[in-house]
């Protein structure tokens, strides 16, 4: 097999994962979208590296993460925001909500946490990495992912964006 030929097996199907998880860290979707694929560029010019890691998947997720934290040091100024939208984004009648309750549940709480638990929290029940993965990922002690995932979890038990959700109502 040739190295465009294992990258391609690797990359198959991860660009959609890292583009979640990428908004569970906390990017919009556009922005997600890009913060993949950056990391999958990123990935095939490294490739080296990244096939010589003992987790491939711990060390493309430090990528995802730095890569975040990079974009939002940046300063951007491509796009400004405007209140007017072009008729092709406006509604058709439809709202879609029905479908987005759960997920905007999910991001509320998840943007309810610090930074550092949130990747751990990402890592761990998205990208289901383990423990040790997570803290080669971040460069940082089992015990301390350990740590941070229990206040993590115990701040989204009291959430009250998945209570609601829990209970089927809307918040």
């Amino acid at each position: 097999m040739s190295r465009d030929d294992d990258f391609a097996a690797f990359a198959s199907g991860r660009w959609l994962s890292l583009a979640r998880s990428a908004v569970l860290l906390g990017a919009g979707h556009h922005e997600a979208e890009d913060l993949a694929q950056t990391v999958l560029m990123r990935c095939y010019v490294s490739w080296s590296r990244v096939a010589a890691a003992a987790h491939p998947d711990a060390y493309v997720a430090r990528m995802l993460v730095n890569e975040f934290a990079r974009s939002r040091r940046r300063k951007w100024w491509q796009e400004r925001p405007t209140s007017d939208l072009p008729e092709s984004f406006t509604s058709d009648g439809a709202d879609g909500a029905d479908a987005v309750d759960g997920a905007d549940a999910v991001a509320r709480a998840l943007a309810g946490l610090g930074a550092r638990h949130r990747e751990v929290v990402v890592l761990r029940h998205y990208l289901h990495l383990s423990e040790r993965q997570i803290a080669e990922a971040l460069g940082v002690p089992e015990g301390t992912v350990k740590s941070r995932l229990s206040r993590a979890h115990r701040h989204l038990a009291a959430d009250p964006h998945l209570t609601s959700l829990r209970d089927g109502t809307t918040r």
